[in-house]
């Protein structure tokens, strides 16, 4: 029995490692070709890192979850968009900063980030009778069509506004850059236009490809190990199809673009639930089926995820080095269970109790307190007069 599964599982692991690999390059040139036709019409840098690179690293959790639900594997599909979501806010995130502080800007604070918590929220609300109808996807579909189309109406306008140039040399204004964008726009190649937008096909070609391959292994290996291609999806399909946010957050920190690597977290976490899993949901008519144990934990971890996010980013518009830590420190923990669960482990009772009596309430009260402390000081920022003494 052994020597007919070893062959089997060699080829399955096979696959998923190709399926990754396929991903990885498929997402990337997406990226490449989906900026560059981006920039062909006029959209800033951080319209495109907020709208067509999010949904450019997501491709590959849209693949895997069609191809899913083509399989009948609803959750695979499920578990691929909840897995993605937990890994993009806790892992991601959590080595970005490690790497460096990250910046976030206000209008993340303020826009898109309580937009990912309430689209968040409406998962978990419309899953509670065991299934995301043709009619809840549509909603969650149109959601993220709206939150595009006004991404990109309020960023061109933004662009449009002439700004004072510093005194000291400071930033350029956006007259200039918009010179500067139309200067490259005529030095651009006649061809560029066709470049891009056959790597944009290539792109996809490959992404439908490693799908295929991915979802064929991961099954197989649940199937033989005898656990639920939910918790493949929770793991190792959601780390897989996240690699490319992964390396387009990396990059950006050590590119000092900070505020990037944040903004394609929420972009994309805002498109896999909107489109990732809205959009399948819409094509197959009778919806996904969602089981139990994701809407009793997995759902609202995800969700727990999205609000830690708010206070971290909340307080000061940075996330530090040490949240990073706390970050990486709970997907650690999150994936620990799902694991010891899956396999029925004796640690499990233990592990359990653990976290629910000491770790959760010791990270409460330091986030509880942290975020106080920073409160104090953004308002000492704001009003100095009030903390000044007089000589």
């Amino acid at each position: 029995m052994l020597r007919t599964l070893l062959p089997m599982d060699a080829l399955d692991v096979g696959r998923i490692v190709a399926g990754l690999v396929l991903l990885v390059l498929g997402g990337e040139f997406l990226v490449r070709g989906a900026s560059a036709l981006a920039r062909r019409v006029g959209i800033s840098s951080l319209v495109v890192g907020l709208t067509v690179v999010s949904a450019a690293t997501s491709a590959p959790e849209l693949a895997v979850t069609i191809g899913a639900v083509l399989r009948d594997e609803p959750g695979l599909a499920v578990g691929n968009v909840v897995g993605s979501n937990i890994v993009n806010v806790l892992l991601i995130l959590g080595l970005s900063a490690l790497v460096v502080p990250l910046a976030v800007k206000q209008r993340l604070v303020r826009f898109d980030l309580p937009l990912m918590v309430a689209l968040s929220v409406g998962v978990l609300l419309v899953s509670l009778d065991g299934r995301i109808s043709a009619v809840d996807g549509l909603v969650l579909f149109c959601v993220v069509v709206v939150h595009t189309v006004m991404t990109v109406v309020i960023g061109r306008r933004d662009a449009k506004i002439p700004t004072t140039p510093d005194p000291a040399g400071g930033s350029p204004t956006a007259d200039s850059a918009t010179a500067d964008s139309a200067g490259e726009k005529e030095a651009a190649p006649a061809d560029s236009f066709a470049k891009s937008l056959l790597l944009v096909l290539l792109g996809i070609a490959l992404l439908v490809a490693g799908a295929t391959l991915l979802v064929e292994g991961a099954v197989s290996i649940a199937a033989t190990l005898g656990v639920s291609s939910l918790v493949v999806g929770l793991t190792v399909v959601a780390v897989g199809t996240s690699l490319p946010e992964l390396a387009t957050s990396i990059i950006a920190v050590r590119r000092g673009e900070r505020d990037l690597a944040v903004g394609n977290v929420v972009g994309s976490n805002i498109f896999n639930i909107g489109v990732v899993l809205g959009l399948p949901a819409l094509i197959s008519l009778e919806g996904i089926p969602v089981s139990a144990a994701a809407v009793a934990f997995d759902i609202p971890v995800m969700l727990a995820a999205a609000v830690a996010l708010l206070p971290v980013a909340f307080t000061g518009f940075a996330i530090a080095r040490w949240e990073g830590i706390l970050f990486v420190g709970l997907y650690l923990a999150y994936t620990g269970y799902v694991v010891l669960t899956a396999t029925a482990h004796d640690a499990l009772e233990g592990f359990t109790a653990a976290m629910a009596w000491f770790v959760l309430p010791l990270i409460a009260a330091t986030l509880i307190s942290f975020t106080a402390y920073e409160i104090g000081l953004h308002k000492g920022r704001r009003n100095p007069d009030q903390t000044r003494t007089s000589p």
